[in-house]
Order: structure tokens, then sequence, then C-alpha cells
């Protein structure tokens, strides 16, 4: 078997290396003119022909299998000024090209070609959807506009709350969601006011959220992939913003340390950017309603980067950051975490061949602490660190695409836990991993199918196994308007979550690193009851999607997906571990002893959306419906208990709505409403004191002051009231100059001061709610 997956790999391989003889190639990069920045999602073709192409998130375009001859190549954007050049071709030409685009939006008369139309026909874009600054502007915000917000309205995304939220991709836990920024890994992108991210909107190029069926390009995750890409800064001018709200301020800075000029030539940029919350203080004076010891939620987050873009477009950046997080619940819990790292990644495209080459070397480490005032022995830390390396190579063969690379992962994780029955919990594992991968994009005659196999090879290397995941994405345009697609793959990964779901307030988002197959029960009942042997701590998902999209009446368009996620192999922290794993104990059952047990999962669903956008006026709507389900094993009792995860919501509504007026289009309102069923919660059975005696032979039973414990009754059989909130928010701008604008956002989150429940606590029946109406404003000075 592995033999076949080596000539498979080696086959995928060789199709990079085909060319076509005596044709020619055009490449080349489109920028844009006022800052020199790439610009994304471009259209670049020959008039009068079926060749072309999009840019990439480089700006990066080739033309490729083009016969001699002479031809007109446009380049065309939905706001930039239509770029028009005569170009003669020879056989053989490997032609190398940079346009620089002027924002505008001007149309030449003879192009018809949309690049959005384009780009729905052209590629699969199953469970993917595509972020960019404009789109998260739509939303009303809270302070400055954040990608954590827009998240929260995509299709098949759950949302936890307000305060320690955290995001749920289609029944995936968050740690089986790969987070990267600019190829390095962020093992936590959210705050524990959980309406921020560790993400500045305006450094931020593109985001791709990949919530299901994605290719073979990523690894080491088994639910989603978040892909943000930043940008490289201003190469002609120094650039800024600097921002304040009632709940913290900002500031960016960009700039020319080479300046860029109109020929092209070698040119070096930076970008910083930085984030503070003042909302423990500034809560104090305007949230007092809210808590009258203010809002406990403070962080700070930095990051810089330096690119170097050469005359021929290959390009080097640098980048480096800092995430910082505090929360602090004097009476219950102190949670705080950092997380820091850089790197560097590189675009390569070789002067005389058609390959484009892509790289990263990065590292990151992430740390998190819980400390429980009331109870010194109920703490817990978690560590991680991890350096990835990674280089992938692409080939254009007219049409069609070849992709192939490989990656380098070695991870650090450190776990320390004390469980409820004072059983201490330490785990410290380092582990590495390689892989390769090839994907091959085919685009039929006449654009009418589109198929994407790929493939990944993932060895595990610490634990010695072997993970051979195939995976395809393919489209079927039945006609421009009306597109089937449908994706699915095999997907692993190794690392698991250290927060329980049993906590009062989950706040607590750590890691640990493949445990050894030791360390987990041997055997595990599955969800039909059957008992399955324990191979390795590999774990393992199988994706399926299936839907449609519409458009109709002209600036509408339907978007229907359903899905089913199969995990296969989920390890969890044994909450039940009561003695030791040691020969003494051999005697006691696996699931009072083992440290992991293995549950099983399956989330299912279908979503459902809705876009109008047309000049001023811009609405989605959103309904996801999803089932999840957790299987776990007694093998003593030879049971199978099914329960709902703590994420489980049935229902969820999105509908939000953005409209720009004003003379000037100057003015803009924008509305956000979500609706959501309730979460699963276990229910509160009885209570009973509880002892520590700490090993101490002399503890006195009879005299000692044991603490108030409560026995839960059957796992997650309760549901939450439901959910709902409205946002509103008005923005002016003022536009000093063509460079400088000064734009204020007023609005409001849980404007009709909807009383969503955060958490009840189990000792004094008190309850704590979400956020409250919170009004908010927000001014900027962009220059």
């Amino acid at each position: 078997m592995k033999k076949f997956h080596f000539i498979l790999f080696i086959l995928c391989l060789n199709f990079s290396l085909v060319f076509a003889q005596g044709s020619a190639t055009i490449r080349g990069f489109v920028y844009e003119k006022s800052s020199g920045e790439p610009i994304p999602f471009t259209s670049v073709y020959l008039k009068g022909t079926t060749i072309g192409a999009s840019t990439d998130l480089n700006g990066f375009f080739t033309l490729s299998k083009i016969q001699p001859g002479n031809y007109t190549l446009l380049v065309t954007s939905l706001e930039y000024d239509t770029i028009r050049e005569s170009i003669s071709l020879k056989a053989g030409d490997l032609i190398n090209k940079k346009f620089f685009a002027v924002k505008g939006g001007i149309k030449l008369d003879e192009v018809e070609v949309s690049t959005q139309a384009t780009d729905k026909i052209e590629n699969t874009q199953v469970s993917v959807q595509k972020i960019d600054p404009i789109v998260i502007n739509k939303l009303p915000s809270i302070g400055e506009p954040d990608l954590a917000q827009y998240l929260q309205v995509l299709p098949g995304v759950t949302f936890t709350g307000d305060q320690g939220g955290q995001l749920y991709i289609r029944g995936g836990l968050p740690v089986q969601n790969k987070v990267l920024l600019d190829g390095l890994t962020i093992y936590n992108p959210f705050h524990s006011i959980g309406l921020f991210s560790v993400f500045d909107n305006d450094i931020m190029k593109n985001a791709d959220v990949y919530s299901a069926g994605f290719g073979a390009e990523y690894g080491g995750r088994t639910s989603s992939v978040m892909d943000i890409t930043t940008r490289d800064g201003n190469k002609k001018s120094l650039a800024g913003k600097i921002a304040a709200s009632t709940f913290g301020a900002k500031a960016t800075l960009e700039g020319p340390l080479k300046k860029l000029t109109d020929d092209g030539n070698t040119s070096m940029s930076f970008l910083f950017s930085g984030k503070h919350s003042y909302l423990p203080q500034s809560s104090k004076l305007l949230y007092t309603y809210a808590n009258k010891d203010g809002l406990p939620f403070n962080y700070t987050d930095l990051y810089g980067k330096v690119s170097l873009n050469s005359t021929s477009g290959s390009k080097l950046s640098l980048f480096g950051f800092s995430f910082n997080d505090k929360v602090n619940y004097s009476e219950l819990a102190t949670f705080k975490w950092k997380s820091l790292g850089g790197g560097s990644n590189f675009i390569l495209v070789p002067p005389n061949s058609s390959l484009l080459i892509e790289g990263v070397i990065a590292y990151s480490q992430y740390r998190i602490d819980f400390i429980n005032p009331l109870l010194e022995t109920d703490s817990k830390f978690s560590s991680i660190n991890g350096f990835n390396a990674g280089f992938n190579f692409i080939k254009f063969i007219g049409r069609q695409e070849v992709k192939f690379g490989f990656e380098g992962v070695i991870t650090s994780a450190l776990y320390e836990i004390s469980n409820p029955y004072f059983s201490k919990i330490r785990l410290e594992r380092s582990t590495s991993d390689v892989a390769a991968f090839a994907k091959y994009k085919y685009i039929g005659k006449n654009k009418r199918l589109i198929f994407e196999p790929s493939f990944r090879l993932q060895y595990y290397a610490t634990l010695g196994v072997m993970s051979p995941e195939p995976r395809a994405a393919l489209k079927w345009n039945i006609t421009n308007k009306i597109r089937f697609k449908g994706a699915g793959g095999l997907y692993s990964q190794t690392l698991m979550a250290a927060n329980s779901d049993r906590d009062v307030v989950n706040l607590f988002y750590g890691f640990i690193n493949a445990p050894e197959k030791s360390e987990i029960s041997q055997s595990y009942l599955d969800y039909k009851g059957n008992s399955q042997a324990v191979n390795s701590s590999v774990q393992k998902a199988w994706h399926s999607v299936a839907g449609f999209e519409f458009d109709f009446l002209k600036h509408f368009e339907l978007n229907v997906e359903v899905y089913q996620k199969f995990f296969n192999q989920v390890i969890n922290v044994n909450r039940d571990k009561v003695f030791s794993d040691t020969p003494a104990n051999e005697s006691k059952p696996e699931e009072t002893r083992k440290d992991f047990i293995i549950e099983q999962g399956r989330s299912r669903g279908f979503d459902v959306v809705l876009k109008y956008d047309r000049k001023r006026f811009y609405f989605w709507a959103v309904y996801s419906y999803g089932v999840n389900d957790r299987w776990v094993g007694n093998n003593t009792l030879n049971t199978v208990y099914n329960y709902p995860p703590n994420f489980d919501r049935r229902h969820n509504v999105n509908l939000v709505s953005s409209y720009t007026f004003g003379k000037k289009k100057n003015w803009e309102v924008n509305v956000r409403w979500n609706l959501g069923t309730g979460f699963p919660f276990t229910k509160t059975q009885g209570y009973l004191p509880s002892f520590n005696p700490g090993g101490s032979i002399n503890y006195n039973f009879n005299t000692a002051n044991g603490l108030v414990n409560y026995i839960p009754a059957e796992l997650n059989k309760g549901r939450l009231p439901d959910f709902h909130r409205l946002d509103i928010g008005v923005k002016y701008r003022y536009n000093w100059t063509e460079r400088n604008t000064l734009e204020i956002n007023a609005g409001a989150t849980n404007v009709y001061n909807r009383e969503n429940i955060f958490y009840v606590n189990r000792i004094t029946f008190d309850r704590i709610n979400q956020l409250p109406v919170l009004p908010n404003v927000n001014i900027s000075l962009t220059f």
C-alpha cells in the first residue's frame, strides 16, 4: 500500500513537468498604482479568446499554451480602470509583465467579463467564504470592525457568547480549526471578550474560511481552516490610521523603506499595527450597569512586517507578533494567555520557468493559565510552541493547474491540571510531522466541469503513523447562473484540546499533543456498540459536502450546501479518572485510570445563504441547521452513551444589511440580527461535601471543613433559552483630502437589551448574563 501511495505521488509530481512545445506564456503581477499593493482576483485575458485567468492573493497571473500571434491583453476589475495592451508572441516566448491599476472602475466598452462571475464558474468554491476588509465593514461594529464579528454571521458557524465565546465551525471544535496568519500557525485567534480577534482589519488583505471539504494543501486539522493574509505595506508613501473607541484604541503605520517607482524597481516596505483594550477602565465610567466593578477584559495585540519586492515580482517578507489577553472574574476565576512568534514567507518567480514557488518558515508559542481564587488546588496551565516550514510549487498548463508541496511541523506541548477527584494530570510531549501533497485542477471544455482531485500523505513521525488522505472537489456549471458542486475527503490530526465542557466559565483554551497509545483506553465502543481496538492516537474525520449556486434577478445569489462530518476517533481528557495508571491498579476499569478516553462524533446539517448586492444596498441572510452528536462508550458496562456537545445549536439565523446614502456616499447604516436556539447544558442533581487530605495520614475527616461540590445530572440533557441580539451602527466619513479621511462610527450592540444567559453559579445560584446593551463610539483618522 505504501508503495502504491509513493507511485501515485510521483505521478502527480510528473504533471508539473508537462509544458506545451511551440506555444507562448504570459505571466506577471497586477498592483495598485497608488500604494504598490498586489490586487487579487483581477481578470487578465486575451480579447477574442477563451484564454484568461484571475490573479491570486499576490496579484500573480499566468496565461499559458498561447499560439503565436498578435493579441490584445485586458486587465479588468470592478474597482480599477481597465488596462489594455497589445502583445505580439512568438513560439517559446515567456513574457513577464507588471501592471499598475488606477482606482476608478472605468471599463472599456468591449469589456463584458465580470471578475466575480468568472470566479464563480472557474473555481469549485465548495464550503469556502472569501473575506476582505470591505465586506467586514458592512457589519455594525463594536469599536473598530473586526474579523471575529464577521465570522459569527458565516454559514455553519456557531458562536457561544460575547464573554469567552469560541467559534465552532460545522461541528468542529476550536482545536480542530487550523488558523494561519501569513502561513504561521495561530493557536488562539480570539480574545476572552468574543467581540474581538487578534487580527487587525486594516492590515488584512484576505481571509479564506474553509468550513468543510478543503483541499490537500491544508493538513493537521480535522474540521476547518482559516487562512489569513496581511498586506505588504504602502510602497510609495507613508500612511496610517489612528482610532479610539469606548472599548479600546489602535494605530497602524506603513510606508516605503525603499520607494517603488513607476518602472517597477526593487522596493521595500514596512507595516505595523497595535491594538489595546482599556475596557476595564472605561467600563467603570460608561458601563457600570453591566458590572459595577467594570468589564474585566483586557488585551494588547502587536504585529509588524517588512517586505522586499524584486523587479521580477519575487518577494520576501519578515513578520512577527505578540498577542496578550487577560480576564479576571474576581470571585470565580482568572485567565490569562500570551502568544508570540515570527517568521518569513516568500514568493519566487524563476526567470526562465513558468513555475511559481511559495514558501514559509515560522515559529509561534502560546501559554494560558487558569487560577481559581477559591480553591488553590484547582489550577491548570497549558503551553505549546511550534515550528512549521512549507514549500509549494504551482504550474499552469493552459487552463489546468498543478500544485504540489511539502510541509514539516515540530510541536511541543505541556499541560497540567488537577481534576475534580484531586488527581493530577501532567503531560509534556514533542512531536514531528512531515507531509507531501499534490493537487490538480481540471477545467473542462466550455468550462462546464471543474474537477480538483488532491492527495495528501501525512506522516506522524513521532508516532510512526502514516495517514494517506484522498480529497476531491468538483463543480458542474449547468448554466452560467446554475451551478452544482461537491467536495469530500479524509482528514487527520494529533493535537487535542485541554479544556473541559463542564467548566462553569469555559475560557481555558489549552492543548495536548499526541498522547501515547498507553495513556488511552486500549479499546472503545463505537456509536453502534461494537468494540474497536485503538491503533494510534491519530484522530481522523471524513467530510462530504454537496450543494448548488443560483444567481437570479440579476443581483440575487442563492447558495445551499448540505454537509456531514464523521469524527471517527475523538480523544478527550478523562474527567472520571480516579486512580493512577500503575501496575497496582491494573485491575481497575480503564475508565477510572486512563488519562484519556475515546469518543466518536458526527455533525450534519445544511446552510442556506441569500445575498443581494446592488449599488448602495447590501443584504445578507443566513440560515443554518445542524445536529451534533457525541458517543462515549463504557467497556465495563458495555454501554454507549449519546449526548449533544455543548455547542449543539440546532437553528441559527443571521440577517445583515448595509445602506450607503448622501450625495457623496459618506453616510452608512449597518444592521445585524442574530437568533440561535439554546445550547445544551448539564443540570444539577444534588450537592455533597468534598475533601482533599493532600496525602496526609493525619487528616481528620470528622473535623475538617469540606467544600461544597455538586452532583451533575445526565450530561447535557438540559437546554438553555434561545439567544437573540440586534446590533446597529451608523458611519459618517469626511474626506479632508484624497488621502485624509475622518470617520465617526456610532452604534450599539444588543440594542433591545436581551438578557442572554452566560452561566449560573451552581453554588450561589447567581445568574450571569451575556453583555447588555452597550452603546459605543469610534473615531478614526486615516492619513
